[in-house]
């Protein structure tokens, strides 16, 4: 692995021909969650059963959070009280028309990121696969649909659907973009009921979804990682 600043990230690159990105395989992105260290989801790229040559890119969050590990990162700020306080009174928190402060400006920071590491890494768009856990999930899903570059696939990991509105509207420039959509049927942090929401409205816009539900919480079991690992392989080598 190697580390280098991309588009202004502190990025962490693995895999390829030589560990540290080498070569002109597929490349999958991946962003982390919110409150995680920017290595958080490194370690994936040695689990995923993928091509050989696949390059694995993992950027990390500009913003560094003042509460937490000294690690801790962000794509945007969340109210922690306000996630607090709807947990004690059993609120279900539902994000679906919210459009957070932050989005707009982590959105631009990763598409200036995308297009310096496709010149960089010599990456080839329809070989591209972008994704991202948690926070990560949501951010990627946006860019995904701001940008119009061929992209192979999209990874949603605990996810949830947020700025409908918004989203709504661009969904038909990704018509049939094959997406992995993964999330726990006990997430106390990001309800289910949000993800078969963004699920169900990826489908009606005309994404190919594949879906996994799995009985756990906010995280990422191994029965997701042996799915996701031929998910990732057939939108890469058949384009």
């Amino acid at each position: 692995m190697r580390e280098e600043l991309i588009g202004g990230l502190r990025t962490r690159v693995t895999g390829g021909t030589d560990g540290k990105g080498g070569g002109r395989g597929p490349l999958v992105l991946l962003l982390h969650g919110f409150g995680a260290p920017g290595d958080d989801l490194v370690s994936l790229a040695d689990v995923l059963n993928v091509p050989s040559g696949t390059r694995f890119v993992f950027p990390e969050g500009p913003l560094s959070l003042s509460f937490g590990p000294s690690a801790a990162r962000a794509w945007w700020i969340i109210d922690m009280a306000r996630v607090a306080a709807d947990r004690a009174s059993g609120r279900p928190r539902d994000l679906s028309n919210e459009i957070p402060k932050g989005l707009a400006p982590a959105r631009e920071t990763m598409l200036r990121f995308l297009k310096e590491v496709e010149r960089k890494l010599d990456a080839d768009p329809r070989r591209i696969v972008l994704g991202g856990f948690s926070q990560g999930a949501m951010l990627s899903c946006d860019v995904m649909l701001r940008t119009a570059q061929p992209y192979a696939g999209l990874i949603q990991l605990s996810g949830t659907l947020l700025a409908t509105q918004e989203w709504t509207p661009l969904l038909k420039i990704r018509k049939g973009l094959p997406v992995f959509q993964s999330h726990g049927v006990q997430d106390e942090l990001l309800p289910y009921a949000g993800a078969e929401r963004l699920r169900d409205m990826l489908t009606h816009g005309g994404l190919s979804v594949e879906w996994h539900s799995f009985r756990g919480g906010h995280e990422i079991p191994r029965s997701v990682l042996q799915r996701l690992g031929p998910f990732i392989t057939k939108v890469v080598t058949h384009p």
